[in-house]
C-alpha cells in the first residue's frame, strides 16, 4: 500500500471541538461589536460671523421631517403619501429646509403631486412654507433633486382631457431658487418640452 504524498495533518481533521471553538470565536466578535459602535454623526457646525466675535458658534440643525408636517393637499378619504424629498440649504441662512414630492395614496391611478418647501423655526414644529406645484396644475414629478440651493424637477402632464392619465404627453423641466424673499421657478438650461 501506497503511502500518502504528504501525511495527515491534525489540524485539518475537524472534530465536533473545533466546531465548538470556530462558534465561540464568532459569537464574541459578535458580542464585542455590539460595545465597539461608532459615535453619532454630527454634521458641519454653521458660524455666523456675528457669533464669531463674541466666540460662540451655532449648533447644527436636523432637516424638517415631512413625516411630522401636515400637507395643505385636499386627499378625502385616503392619506398624503410622501414619494420623496431632499433637503438643503436653499435661503442662505445656514439652516436645512426639506422640499417633499408628495400625492394622495389612492392605490391606483396617477394622482397629481404637490412639491412643498418645509421649514422648522428654531424650537417649533415643521411646517410647509412654500408650493412649488400645486396639485391642481395635474403634474406628476418623474425626476427631482436639490443642489446647491436650486430645486429641479421634471414635470409631466397632459395637453388636454383627452390624453389618458397614464400617458402624459407634456413633460417640463422646471427649477426653483430663493431670491429677494421668494423660490423663483426658471427652466434650466438644456431643457425641452415634448
Amino acid at each position: 500500500m501506497q503511502q500518502p504524498a504528504v501525511p495527515e495533518l491534525a489540524h485539518t481533521t475537524t472534530r465536533p471541538i473545533h466546531w465548538l471553538a470556530t462558534a465561540a470565536a464568532l459569537a464574541a466578535v459578535v458580542a464585542a461589536s455590539g460595545f465597539l459602535q461608532p459615535g453619532s454623526a454630527t454634521a458641519a457646525q454653521h458660524e455666523d460671523p456675528g457669533d464669531r466675535a463674541a466666540g460662540a458658534t451655532t449648533h447644527a440643525v436636523a432637516a424638517p421631517d415631512p413625516a411630522a408636517v401636515h400637507f395643505p393637499l385636499n386627499c378625502g378619504p385616503v392619506k398624503a403619501v410622501v414619494q420623496r424629498k431632499a433637503s438643503g440649504d436653499l435661503d442662505g441662512d445656514g439652516r436645512p429646509e426639506t422640499v417633499a414630492v408628495v400625492r394622495c395614496d389612492a392605490g391606483s391611478g396617477t394622482p397629481p403631486n404637490g412639491v412643498y418647501v418645509l421649514t422648522r423655526p428654531a424650537g417649533g414644529k415643521p411646517r410647509v412654507v412654500a408650493t412649488l406645484v400645486d396639485p391642481k396644475d395635474q403634474f406628476s414629478v418623474s425626476a427631482f433633486g436639490v443642489r446647491d440651493g436650486v430645486v429641479t424637477a421634471t414635470l409631466d402632464g397632459y395637453s388636454s382631457d383627452d390624453v389618458p392619465r397614464y400617458r402624459p404627453d407634456v413633460h417640463d423641466r422646471a427649477q426653483w431658487q430663493w431670491r429677494d424673499g421668494a423660490f423663483v421657478r426658471s427652466t434650466p438650461a438644456r431643457a425641452s418640452s415634448v
